[in-house]
Order: C-alpha cells, then structure tokens, then sequence
C-alpha cells in the first residue's frame, strides 16, 4: 500500500522539545478542549500546556477527587467524572460537557493503560481494548456535533509503537482464547491509529481532523501495574526506579506531539495521519524494531479502520457519523 501523505514535513521541532515550547507564542483563549487522563503523566502536562496558552480545559476522570487535587492552582481547567471503560459514564459525561460548552476545538484522548493483568469490563471486554479505544470511540462519537459546532476541531489520540506488536486480531478481538498482555496492548494502540484514520475520512467535510500519534518513551503511571523487575529486565530503570533505558523523553517532551497535533499550522487541511517527534511519521518495513520509529501500513489502512468503525459501533451503539 502506498502512503503519500504519511511522511515527514520538516517541522521545525524533535524529539526534544517541550510542550510549552509548542505553545510560546501562542494565545489559545477561546480555545476549549476536552483531555482525557488529563490529571496524571502526558495528560497533566497536556491540560497546563493548553491551560496556560489560555485554553478552557475540561479533564473527564475515572478519580475525580485526585484529579482537583492534581489541577489546584492550574486556571481554566474543569472535572467531570468518567470511566472509559464504563459506557454510561462516558454518556453521562458527554451529556455533561454539551450542556457546559456549545462547540469542542480539541479533543485529546490522552488516558490509557498499558500492559495490565486480564480483566474482563462491559459485556466481557478486554480491558485494555475497551479503555483505550472503545470508550474513546465512543465519547468522540457523542460529542461529534461539538466538535462540528467548531468548525475546525482537531481530534488527536494517542497511540503508541506499541502498535508495530500487532494489527487488529479481528478473529478474536477481546482474547477469549487466550491472554496475552502485550498483543492486547498492541491491538489497542493500533486501534488507536486506525480510529483516527477512519474518524477523520467522516469528519474531514465537517471540519474535524483528526491524527493519531506516539508520545515516545516515557516512564509516566503508565508502567504502575508492570512489576519493577519487568522494566529492570526492559533495560528501562535500575533497581531503585530510576529511568536508564536510551531514548527516553520527559513527560513534557512526551506531551510536546499531542500539543503540536492539537495547535500547529502545518497540519492545517490534513488529516488521518500517525504523528511521532512533533511531526509527521514515515511508513516503517514490516521487519523494522519498534525503537526505530514509524508507522507499520496496516495501522493507517483506511480499509482497516473502516471495519474497526464498524466494529466499534456494534460494540457500543456510538451514534453513527455518517458523511
């Protein structure tokens, strides 16, 4: 499959840059923006980034009592309570955020959990493939007419190159023939992908984009259910905790690509795109590590994403978006 306009632009930031450095010259009052997780790792230093420029930013959390505790002294930021695996509460807060807000410029479906033991949510869900993606489906499908209401929204979710693990294992979506930790997190930030894709297919006449993109390596609560031997044997920390592992970001470096999905001009008339060190990612070989960058074709195959939607829907009951 040739991908034209998954590849590199020249942005003038890398992987070193910070998310406040994204935003240093810009003013985003009027600005309102929707961030998951935003109370903990990438999705905090999201909310002050965004928060500081100026934005309104309302932070859906699954503990909304350690979330105010995690945003006192941040102006312009709100809570509402939610649990992305828990679709009557992701309604409920949709329902909340409509009746607070007549139009949404940024959604940013930061929150996620990575690598956690079997568990079973919904109607028999795997957890991480119902907090990850379905439970973010969903809210963007039920606060699609907000952000149509924007008439430029941006919709950026964050995968990962956890994505290079596997595709979409559509014989056996939700592992009931056998767990494995890993190939479940995988599945679900290929998702992650291949939802932006398709979200912005639909959204793209209305005026909502839509990217996906890898933060980069991180040490964030993210790791909090993976055993401290599992990231020593890693290479990723020594045996106090402490971060050793090459190639590592901070957690504002890590947030820098969300933000610059969320706010740069560059992107402006594109969509549907895997994004890593604030810019866009080349189409990495089939046999390339994950380390090494880029976006494997089957986690931006519109044709994949398409039967995801579908799939999606099913499991859900989102309202539809239809072009």
């Amino acid at each position: 499959m040739t991908i034209t306009a998954q590849q590199p632009l020249g942005s003038p930031f890398s992987a070193a840059t910070r998310a406040s450095d994204i935003v240093a010259d810009r003013d985003l009052s009027g600005i309102t923006a929707v961030v998951t997780g935003g109370y903990s790792g990438l999705g905090l230093e999201t909310a002050r980034t965004l928060a500081a420029a100026g934005a309104r930013v309302i932070v859906p959390a699954r503990r909304p009592d350690v979330a105010r505790a995690a945003l006192q002294g941040v102006p312009g930021c709100e809570v509402v309570a939610m649990d992305l695996t828990d679709l009557d509460s992701v309604r409920s807060a949709a329902a909340w955020i409509g009746e607070s807000v007549d139009r949404l410029d940024l959604l940013m479906a930061t929150a996620g959990v990575m690598a956690t033991p079997e568990r079973r949510v919904g109607p028999g869900w795997e957890g991480q493939f119902a907090a990850n993606h379905l439970g973010h489906f969903a809210l963007a499908c039920e606060l699609y007419p907000l952000l149509v209401a924007a008439d430029g929204a941006r919709v950026v979710v964050n995968s990962s190159a956890g994505h290079t693990l596997t595709g979409i294992r559509r014989h056996d979506p939700h592992f009931r023939t056998g767990y494995d930790k890993w190939l479940a997190y995988g599945q679900s930030k290929t998702a992650n992908a291949l939802f932006a894709v398709h979200l912005d297919a639909l959204g793209r006449d209305d005026g909502v984009r839509a990217f996906a993109l890898h933060p980069g390596k991180i040490i964030t609560g993210l790791q909090r259910e993976m055993a401290l031997q599992e990231q020593i044997d890693r290479g990723w920390v020594d045996e106090h905790g402490k971060v050793i592992g090459a190639g590592f970001k901070t957690a504002s470096q890590g947030a820098a690509t969300g933000v610059w999905a969320a706010t740069s001009a560059l992107l402006d008339g594109r969509g549907g795109l895997y994004l890593e060190d604030c810019d866009i990612a080349r189409v990495s070989a089939p046999d390339e590590a994950m380390d090494d960058g880029g976006v494997r074709a089957y986690a931006i195959d519109p044709d994949e994403a398409a039967r995801l939607w579908d799939l999606s829907i099913a499991a859900t009951g989102a309202p539809p978006i239809t072009r």
